[in-house]
């Protein structure tokens, strides 16, 4: 097995997924919450995991000729968005925090399982960037280079989503504060609306 293609899939990969996105915003939160977070981040993890090999070995363009799935995705990503980015200004507009010590949020399992999901699987830059991207590179590759290859991306994720919601988890005393919370419930609110926007920016240009 090829180190090289390994090492390649694992610095592209996380250059895909580090950056802030919904996932990433999502697991932040409930990692200061901690609330879940684990079970979050396993998710977001395995939903990856699943969707770079499914793009690295063939799955990419069975998805792409499906017209009408992505569009019914991007809408319905559109609306969820739009919801969660609500919330999260509406949390940021009441004010009501309380501190790191106190915060255990509500939220049950299965209503984790549900947003987590929807916060994943309801982005198509999720798709753009495991399916699309790591899987046309993925592609270049053959036989055990491209195992490698995959290996790398799917290693990014595991370690990316892990390591942020157990430094969220430990650093919660801090990231707690009212004042941090609020300014957190704004960011995740913007980053939403962003997506959001490039969602439909992109739909209307297909």
């Amino acid at each position: 097995m090829s180190f090289t293609a390994m090492l390649q899939g694992l610095i592209l990969g996380a250059g895909m997924i580090i950056p802030i996105g919904a996932q990433n915003s999502y697991v932040l939160s409930q990692g200061i919450k901690r609330n879940h977070h684990i079970l979050a981040a396993t998710i977001c993890m395995v939903c990856d995991v699943i969707l770079i090999g499914l793009g690295i070995f063939g799955g990419g363009k069975l998805i792409a000729s499906h017209e009408y799935l992505m569009l019914a995705i991007g809408w319905g990503g559109i609306l969820f968005l739009t919801v969660y980015a609500s919330i999260a200004f509406k949390n940021a507009w009441q004010n009501q925090y309380q501190q790191a010590g106190q915060l255990k949020a509500a939220n049950n399992r299965k209503k984790i399982i549900g947003t987590t999901l929807a916060v994943t699987l309801l982005n198509p830059h999720v798709y753009l960037d495991t399916v699309m991207i790591l899987g046309s590179v993925g592609g270049t590759f053959d036989g055990n280079e491209r195992l490698a290859f995959a290996i790398g991306t799917m290693l990014a994720s595991i370690l990316w989503f892990y390591s942020l919601a157990l430094s969220a988890a430990k650093m919660a005393p801090w990231l707690g504060h009212p004042k941090v919370q609020r300014g957190i419930d704004i960011l995740v609110g913007l980053i939403m609306v962003l997506v959001a926007y490039s969602v439909f920016n992109t739909l209307l240009n297909q």
